[in-house]
């Protein structure tokens, strides 16, 4: 017995079918409510014109009609309104079962998710990408060696070489024969009325000579 009513309970987990049977059976109340209110206020008109008739009796009887519709209205709105509340309880108990359902269903894909990642595998794997990319810098700088003859090549001989050459070059620019720029020649205007003075002789080629001479040997 047990097993057949809890059986039955999960068969009828999903309430959305009760609330839409729900919701049918509201708007036939609502329909039922409506020809109860036409037909009350039938009776009533009828009440006034039996009144204005002067039959009293059948105007009582229209009013007596008129008052088992209205019991009839009363009675239909109290079921609309049971039916109101349970339709809300329903669609509330629908919502918090969706809930539960899907925050148990993230729960077990994160368990999966955990048991397909563990923390051993993830130290393994994070160790044979640092191999692999320790392995890959030591191709490059193979790779990046030099190889041949220019392998033997001893780079402290060659800084020593090429310090040499500095030097030597500096040394030459050093002792380079200074070369001298000859005078400008410095013009002076004459005052007014007086003949301009005659330039001095220049000197001959044997001074000149034995001026470059000993320009030499003070450069060396």
């Amino acid at each position: 017995m047990f097993k057949r009513v809890f059986g039955k309970a999960k068969q009828e987990r999903n309430a959305l079918p009760t609330i839409h049977k729900l919701n049918d059976t509201l708007e036939m109340l609502e329909k039922k409510e409506k020809v109860l209110v036409k037909k009350a206020a039938a009776e009533v008109e009828k009440a006034k014109q039996f009144t204005q008739a002067r039959n009293r009796a059948a105007a009582i009887k229209c009013l007596k009609r008129k008052r088992l519709y209205e019991q009839q209205i009363e009675q239909l709105g109290n079921f609309q309104l049971r039916i109101h509340d349970q339709m809300i309880m329903l669609e509330g108990a629908n919502a918090t079962t969706e809930t539960v359902d899907a925050l148990r269903s993230g729960t077990s894909v994160m368990k999966a998710m955990n048991k397909a990642t563990k923390i051993d595998d993830l130290e393994k794997t994070m160790d044979e990408i640092n191999d692999q990319t320790e392995s890959m810098k030591q191709i490059q700088e193979a790779l990046s060696a030099p190889i041949g003859a220019a392998a033997d090549f001893d780079e402290d001989e060659l800084e020593a070489e090429l310090e040499e050459l500095e030097g030597a070059e500096l040394e030459e620019e050093l002792f380079q024969p200074a070369t001298t720029a000859p005078a400008a020649a410095v013009h002076v205007n004459a005052p007014v009325g007086r003949q301009p003075t005659q330039p001095a002789p220049q000197r001959n080629n044997r001074e000149e000579d034995e001026l470059a001479a000993l320009q030499a040997e003070m450069a060396l």
